[in-house]
């Protein structure tokens, strides 16, 4: 039986379990498969649980290789996550919905524009006023008829779920900072991927134009008439819940991706921060909760937002999308006098009805939540500023408690059943792999104000809810069909004109520092991969030092060597590899580096080409090996596959632009190879241990430097210290040596903005040029007693100077004064729950 004709006959079957009734979105009550459905009968009904398994399990992979995050409210960042099988919509279902939304959209700007301009819905009675004044999103900073917006309302997203019947219900509205139309979008390109049959079956609209209608949409919402106004998307950060959603806006509009600490108000207006220069910011994409947005006027504490900007906004000097007060428009306790503030202010009746919610601020609406705070038909308590899971973690008297002390602050919300649609559900016990079983499922969907209407996104992001849960669990691709094949994708046959200047690019001090790093971690990850390498291939397979024949004190030499730069965790061979490649905590690892090399490149994902995540899909997936396996060989196979990401990675960045965020990952790998060379050959070779061992030990020093292979060209397989050194330090033309790595930072560091020519950085570059050449390798090799301690004096001098050298670079290039000052804890709360 395959995956659809058992799924029908699953939801087919007569309740006789005490089952909530749920409309079902593929399949009717006799069986047959809905509208939406028929047309891929052929293709759908033949695939089988195995086809889902393997489907599932590319789509995991093609997730991890794109670098998708998600962090769900209450837990860590993890991995976003998409079901094999879409949500598929007709027509003739979609139409009437689009309807409703373009007016939700319409109706929540006027609410917005009133209730911040002449307030008619409170002075009428329509709002209660302790509805709008009891909640945190409305910003009284902003509160100006004479600063109020026309049209502030720009992006939207509505949350829905349908009832038994299978009509739509408004869970609540997002307006604040919407967002998971990068997901969306995300999703749509891994389901084409991974379905090309099911996908080429169907006439469905593209996403890729809405993104086009976006990026107009917002270029137009500048103030005044500018030619070419400048666009930045203002993020949290890259700890933010939906950090991956921000980039992937920023990188598909073109605009760049900033914190509030890379702008700055002046004369009351925005600008970006650059080296040695500001340029004007006109728009502003916020991502940020308008509290955190101005530490000067909102919430002091804040270390996210940009002293002064709500000044600039009552100035008009910059148009901030949405507006600092939209998150009023969040508000469960709205919901109610919706309908009636409709037909004030647009003079229609509602189309799209909200989830039957009552305000406990009034006594019929308190009375009737009080009655029904349990039983089958109990509601959901919520919290006007609180998450839509409402307070589910309290009993039932505390409940009434907690609304009895502040009723004003409540609402209750009717939990609807939700429709339900297959899911795939991965089991190891099952002789498949897993098993399609329905859950239930909402739909997010988004609006664009776009020329002089609104336009939802045709499509949207469900999310899945399994097993009754109240926190989605995975995400769905939404599919709404063409009711003819020959319909414009979005319903957009051209987009309006877009500004076609070249921007100026600004690399500001934070993104800088993230590209120093960038180069850096990724050196130090390559280098101790190497290491790992090299020390495996002396360990002959891992077994213990007193099993091999010989080479034992060679891999002690490496082990220190690995030690010395990533500390003493195991004595055994095979787990202290495997904790370098495994142990994320332990300093100076590779995965470590790997950590933090992935944490530097989340903040400038926006500039980085979505190649460079596929390396992390490499590395994770060897961990992920050597985690499942005890046999020694694995360690070996996992670090040269992690190598193998790693090394990705210079392939995509000779791809990049050659701005300043380049030259100056190009200064932070040369800087870490030099060090990590210097740091190698301190533990290795400044001391004598005898002949073979030392010709063992320079062996595999010069397989950790990848320079065997131009050592044995050269000196014809004879091994000698002095020969290693001269190629290791003094050698120009061996990209491995420090001579070389000292060159590359030379000719690198004129090209960041902050360099004169007599800067500090290339004065320290150029002294640490002029004493190695003047260095003499036969120095250095002089033997005193059982050291070299010339070249342990010269490599302990060296490092500290290189040292000093990365500090300067920083300080020149990167410091950009000091760091906010804490004043309070901080709490993101953003999430693609719905009404959240």
């Amino acid at each position: 039986m395959t995956v659809f004709s058992d799924y029908a006959a699953r939801v087919t079957q007569p309740a006789l379990d005490g089952r909530v009734e749920r409309y079902d979105e593929v399949v009717r009550p006799d069986g047959s498969l809905r509208p939406a459905w028929r047309e891929f009968a052929e293709v759908a009904v033949a695939i089988t649980d195995r086809d889902l398994r393997r489907v599932d399990e590319e789509i995991g992979r093609s997730l991890a290789d794109d670098g998708v995050t998600y962090s769900r409210p209450g837990r860590r960042l993890g991995p976003w996550r998409l079901d094999p099988v879409p949500l598929v919509l007709d027509a003739e279902t979609w139409t009437p919905l689009e309807v409703g939304l373009a007016q939700r959209a319409e109706l929540l700007n006027a609410v917005l524009v009133d209730l911040y301009g002449e307030r008619r819905l409170l002075a009428e009675g329509v709002v209660p006023a302790a509805v709008v004044m009891g909640h945190a999103g409305y910003v009284r900073a902003v509160a100006r008829p004479s600063t109020i917006e026309p049209r502030p309302l720009v992006l939207s997203a509505t949350d829905l779920g349908r009832d038994a019947r299978g009509e739509w219900r408004v869970l609540g509205d997002r307006a604040q900072a919407p967002s998971g139309m990068g997901y969306a979008m995300e999703n749509r390109r891994v389901v084409s991927r991974v379905l090309p049959e099911l996908y080429r079956e169907a006439r469905l609209h593209r996403i890729e134009p809405y993104f086009w209608a976006l990026r107009s949409a917002l270029l137009q919402s500048a103030s005044g008439d500018l030619a070419d106004p400048r666009v930045v998307v203002l993020s949290p950060g890259t700890q933010s819940e939906t950090a991956y959603d921000q980039a992937f806006i920023a990188s598909s509009l073109g605009f760049p991706l900033v914190v509030g600490s890379d702008l700055v108000v002046r004369d009351g207006s925005v600008y970006l921060r650059g080296q040695g220069r500001l340029e004007r910011v006109d728009v502003i994409l916020r991502r940020v909760d308008a509290a955190w947005s101005d530490p000067l006027e909102l919430r002091g504490e804040s270390q996210l937002g940009i002293a002064g900007l709500t000044e600039a906004v009552r100035r008009g000097r910059v148009r901030v999308v949405n507006g600092l007060g939209a998150g009023v428009l969040e508000n469960p306790g709205l919901l109610p006098y919706l309908p009636a503030a409709c037909e004030l202010l647009l003079g229609e009746s509602l189309r799209l009805p909200s989830v039957a919610t009552w305000w406990c601020g009034e006594p019929a609406g308190l009375e009737q939540v009080l009655d029904r705070l349990e039983g089958p038909d109990a509601v959901t308590v919520r919290a006007l500023d609180g998450p839509s899971t409402g307070l589910r973690h309290l009993e039932p008297a505390e409940l009434r408690a907690r609304v009895l002390a502040a009723p004003h602050r409540h609402v209750g919300q009717e939990q609807l059943p939700f429709s339900q649609a297959p899911a795939w559900r991965a089991e190891r016990s099952s002789p498949t792999g897993g098993t399609v079983l329905p859950q239930s499922l909402t739909l997010r969907t988004f609006t664009l104000r776009y020329g002089s209407s609104y336009r939802p996104l045709v499509g949207g992001l469900a999310s899945v809810y399994e097993g009754g849960a109240v926190q989605s669990t995975t995400s769905k691709d939404v599919w709404v069909l063409k009711g003819e094949a020959g319909d414009p994708d979005q319903g957009l046959a051209e987009v309006l004109p877009m500004t076609t200047g070249r921007a100026v690019t600004v690399a500001v001090p934070r993104v800088l520092e993230d590209m120093l790093w960038f180069g850096r971690y990724a050196e130090r990850a390559e280098d101790m991969l190497r290491l790992v390498l090299a020390c495996h291939g002396l360990s002959d397979g891992g077994r213990p030092p007193g099993a091999r024949a010989g080479g034992g004190r060679a891999l002690d030499v490496m082990l220190a060597a690995v030690r010395r730069m990533a500390g003493h965790q195991h004595d055994d061979v095979d787990g202290e590899l495997r904790s370098v490649l495994l142990d994320g905590a332990r300093d100076g690892s590779a995965a470590q580096a790997l950590g933090a090399l992935r944490e530097a490149l989340a903040g400038v994902r926006d500039q980085l080409s979505p190649d460079i995540w596929r390396a992390f899909g490499t590395t994770d997936r060897a961990a992920a090996a050597l985690q499942a396996t005890p046999h020694g060989h694995q360690v070996s196979e996992s670090a040269g596959r992690m190598l193998t990401g790693i090394l990705s990675m210079q392939g995509v960045t000779a791809s990049m632009i050659r701005d300043e965020g380049w030259h100056m990952i190009a200064v932070g790998r040369s800087l870490e190879r030099a060090l990590q060379v210097c740091h190698l050959l301190a533990a290795t070779t400044t001391e004598r241990r005898g002949i073979d061992v030392d010709r063992e030990v320079l062996n595999a020093v010069l397989v950790a430097t990848e320079s065997a292979v131009t050592h044995r060209r050269r000196y014809r397989g004879y091994v000698r210290p002095g020969g290693v050194l001269e190629l290791l330090l003094m050698d120009a033309t061996n990209p491995r040596s420090v001579a070389f790595a000292l060159a590359d930072v030379a000719e690198h560091l004129p090209a960041l903005a902050a360099s004169t020519g007599s800067s500090r950085p290339e004065r320290l570059v150029a002294d640490l040029a002029a004493d190695l050449s003047g260095t003499d390798v036969a120095t250095l090799v002089a033997i005193g007693g059982a050291s070299r301690p010339n070249l342990e004096a010269f490599l302990a001098t060296f490092t500290a100077q290189l040292l000093r050298l990365a500090e300067a670079v920083v300080e020149l290039h990167v410091a950009d004064g000091p760091a906010p000052r804490p004043f309070g804890a901080l709490t993101l709360v953003e999430s693609l729950e719905p009404g959240r």
